[in-house]
């Protein structure tokens, strides 16, 4: 029922008894009057004429009482309505602030007193929290802004163990999807990672440590909030335990590659000691010890190549390269190489790759690389040296007639060092850097390297270099 109703309804009961209690003390007065007439009149009783009177009387007066109402029902609903129509704005728009939508505000309309200010306070009540509130949004989103854009993953725990805050960083590192809140149950079940938790979530005080979630390595440290929860910080180590393991095997690998020759050296300057060793020995030993040297000095250059292009020392320059020119002055040294152990070795240019924007340096030691590479693996058959256009740049590569690379080694053959068969690859001469100096060439152009083998069938190994922009 509206306020303006139960005031009309309040009025008219209130009226309705006032009406009455008039009406009956008036009824009263005037038959004792009459009656009090008829007394002194010397009429024992009631005449006939004075019971019509006063049946006259008491009808005027319940028509007036009747009409009496009615004007005050009207009057009524006329007068609550300007007291209830800002009454019920203002619970509305109460109802709206309090359903929180701030924009409601009291009309200028209402008037002075009591209501007036009333709207007033609830006008300055509105302002107020929608500036505070816009306040706590700019707050939730700078803070929102300043979690996403962290390395760190952060993973906000309640004192109810319940994750009300993870940024895309955590999400990606634990692998988790689900909306929050979400149970702390959802967590990964690494026991670091659990024991940390439950200490700061007691109010303890937890000492960084390390985590493993899948293949990743976790740097974790967890903090105890003032309200009973806890904030988890993880810092994503894979990439640094991985350079640490990298760096091993480099360590591990230069120092086993240049053993082998420094222990051949060795051993023939001791025997070249020897004043009674003949001397055709003497100078098959000098010819072994000068190809251990070679080979050490050719590990040595290509290492600085290597380093020089990981480094930013040295930056390509690129121009526009006649392919079928660059093949020949690529095949020609070691065409008779070649032939002497009966693998053909030839170009095929394709029509729409008769050039390529490339540095003219890079681009002769990668086809030297992988042409070697492959001579190298290649006992019978043929050696090509293919360029082939793909979108808009250029496939230069080298497909051979070889034993083939086993699938589980593909992955790994652009490594530093590492060898599908490391005792052939040594027999032969290579160093193990030519693919990894390969695929830096090729990216330090903003191109690719691929690999594509099958056993007992061939290889083949190209770099894409894009097109000029």
């Amino acid at each position: 029922m509206r306020l303006t109703q139960r005031i009309v309804l309040n009025s008219f009961v209130v009226a309705t008894l006032l009406v009455a209690i008039v009406l009956v003390a008036v009824e009263r007065r005037v038959t004792e009057r009459v009656r009090a007439g008829d007394v002194v009149a010397g009429t024992p009783t009631v005449s006939p004429e004075t019971d019509e009177l006063l049946a006259a009387v008491r009808r005027d007066i319940v028509v007036a009482g009747i009409a009496a109402l009615l004007v005050g029902v009207v009057l009524a609903q006329v007068l609550a309505r300007p007291v209830a129509r800002p009454i019920e704005e203002l619970r509305d728009v109460a109802r709206g602030l309090a359903a929180g939508d701030l924009s409601q505000r009291p009309s200028r309309t209402i008037g002075r007193g009591e209501v007036g200010d009333l709207a007033d306070a609830l006008r300055r009540l509105a302002e107020q929290l929608d500036t505070r509130l816009q306040a706590l949004q700019g707050e939730e989103a700078l803070l929102v802004a300043l979690t996403e854009s962290l390395n760190e993953g952060v993973v906000a725990v309640d004192a109810r163990q319940r994750v009300v805050r993870i940024n895309d960083t955590a999400r990606t590192q634990l692998r988790l999807k689900e909306p929050v809140p979400f149970p702390a149950d959802y967590l990964p079940r690494d026991r670091v990672l659990r024991d940390a938790l439950t200490a700061v979530l007691a109010g303890q005080e937890a000492a960084p440590e390390e985590v493993r979630v899948d293949e990743r390595t976790l740097s974790l440290t967890a903090r105890p909030l003032p309200d009973g929860g806890a904030v988890l910080a993880l810092y994503d180590l894979t990439p640094i335990r991985r350079l640490e393991a990298v760096r091993r095997d480099f360590v591990a690998n230069v120092s086993h590659e240049l053993r082998t020759p420094l222990t051949v050296i060795g051993g023939f300057i001791e025997t070249l000691q020897d004043d009674e060793l003949p001397q055709p020995l003497r100078q098959q030993f000098l010819t072994m010890a000068d190809a251990s040297v070679r080979r050490m000095q050719r590990i040595v250059d290509d290492l600085l190549d290597l380093s020089r292009i990981e480094s930013g020392g040295w930056l390509p320059n690129p121009t526009t390269l006649d392919v079928a020119a660059l093949a020949a002055e690529v095949i020609a040294p070691l065409a008779a190489g070649a032939a002497s152990r009966g693998v053909a070795l030839t170009p095929a240019v394709g029509d729409a790759a008769s050039a390529v924007y490339c540095d003219p340096t890079a681009a002769r030691q990668v086809l030297t690389n992988l042409t070697e590479n492959a001579l190298r693996h290649t006992t019978a058959g043929a050696v090509t040296v293919f360029a082939e256009r793909d979108g808009e740049g250029v496939w230069l590569g080298v497909r051979d007639t070889g034993e083939g690379i086993a699938a589980e080694h593909l992955p790994r053959i652009f490594e530093r060092f590492y060898r599908a068969d490391p005792g052939r690859s040594r027999e032969a001469g290579g160093t193990g850097l030519g693919l990894s100096i390969v695929r830096h060439l090729a990216e330090s152009h903003g191109g690719r390297v691929r690999a594509e083998s099958t056993r007992g069938v061939g290889t083949t190994i190209a770099a894409w270099f894009p097109d000029a922009a």
